[in-house]
């Protein structure tokens, strides 16, 4: 039975927020087939799963720099697991610069034949360039994406794109991200003294690209428009108060369904083709109305509108000021039914599961 190897470049269990270290960190809790990982030494470790801990000797820092070989600590840890006459299935996440010195490490040791690459993308576009990227589609045997969109803009983008793919969503813990009834709501509403206000959320790492600041500015027109609303800043701080906004900085994960719990609306104004929006879902599933940028996957997240408000044009502050009016404006709720195995960990694991069996059963 072929083995599988994930080479990884941070430590699993991963003891920071990361997304999909926490999808894999779940998955390894449950019916998982990882049989290694490569990495740095975690805090602690898997019982599941063997793990070749990546060396940090000097020896092997000066090979690596003198040689310009910045992945020798992964081939060498590689090189102790494999063997000639067993068959691997070789996991790499988003390590676009390791593809090419595995593709020739494997073909000098003469284990080509006998493993499957697969390259699990976290992006949405194209990463290299058209011609450049044939090279590295040839290395792997399977591409594995976040959405249908990111595959078709693959697709039309590149002249040639020699390698299979497959579609992987991302996959919450809806156990923890789930929603409430509108008493609980109000209990939740009334910890931070939001009583009978709508509440809107917004919650990401703060950089430009997730549009916070752009958000902002939309924020001071609807709060002058309408005061009984207030809006959640999860994950960022500013120096300078805004009225209606409530900084709350950075939440641990334990604590941030009941902030999804207690407001009304997700607002998601990317800036950028994300590759999925993690925070998106926990929304979605907390009970929140989605309005989000019609960008990248989000709009098969969304079910194309079905899930949420779409924001066609994202970087026209109108189009954001017109889709919360609307939002607060409507008389009847948003209910929005959401399936609890939609994009959840346990479809998750189970995605991953099918896309590892495929691959053992194209290498036996």
């Amino acid at each position: 039975m072929p083995k599988v190897i994930l080479l990884s470049q941070f430590p699993l269990p991963y003891a920071h927020i990361g997304s999909w270290t926490t999808m894999y960190f779940n998955y390894l809790k449950a019916n998982h087939q990882i049989d290694y990982i490569i990495c740095k030494e975690p805090e602690s470790r898997i019982e599941t799963v063997k793990y070749e801990v990546l060396s940090h000797s000097t020896i092997l820092k000066i090979k690596q720099k003198f040689l310009r070989q910045p992945y020798l600590a992964y081939l060498d840890a590689l090189k102790k697991i494999v063997k000639t006459n067993e068959k691997y299935i070789i996991q790499v996440v988003d390590h676009f610069g390791i593809i090419k010195p595995l593709q020739k490490f494997l073909l000098q040791n003469g284990l080509r034949q006998n493993c499957q690459i697969q390259f699990f993308y976290h992006g949405f576009p194209p990463f290299h360039e058209n011609f450049r990227g044939r090279d590295f589609f040839e290395s792997i045997d399977e591409m594995v994406v976040l959405t249908h969109d990111s595959y078709k803009v693959h697709k039309d983008y590149y002249t040639v794109l020699p390698t299979r793919f497959s579609v992987l969503h991302n996959g919450i813990d809806t156990s923890k991200f789930q929603k409430v009834t509108n008493e609980q709501k109000q209990i939740l509403k009334e910890e931070l003294e939001l009583k009978d206000k709508k509440v809107f959320i917004w919650c990401s790492k703060d950089f430009p690209k997730k549009g916070l600041d752009f958000i902002l500015d939309v924020w001071k027109k609807i709060h002058k428009t309408d005061k009984n609303t207030v809006l959640l800043v999860v994950g960022a701080t500013r120096s300078n108060p805004i009225d209606g906004v409530l900084f709350l900085g950075k939440i641990q994960n334990q604590e941030l369904p009941k902030f999804y719990q207690m407001a009304d609306c997700y607002l998601f104004p990317t800036l950028w083709h994300e590759g999925f929006g993690l925070t998106l879902i926990e929304a979605l599933h907390s009970g929140c109305y989605c309005i989000a940028s019609a960008l990248g996957g989000i709009p098969e997240v969304l079910q194309h509108g079905k899930l949420g408000k779409l924001i066609e044009n994202p970087h026209f502050q109108q189009e954001w000021e017109e889709a919360i009016l609307d939002f607060l404006n409507q008389k009847e709720g948003n209910d929005i039914v959401i399936p609890k195995t939609l994009y959840s960990t346990q479809s998750w694991n189970s995605g991953m599961n099918t896309i590892i069996e495929n691959a053992k059963n194209r290498i036996q």
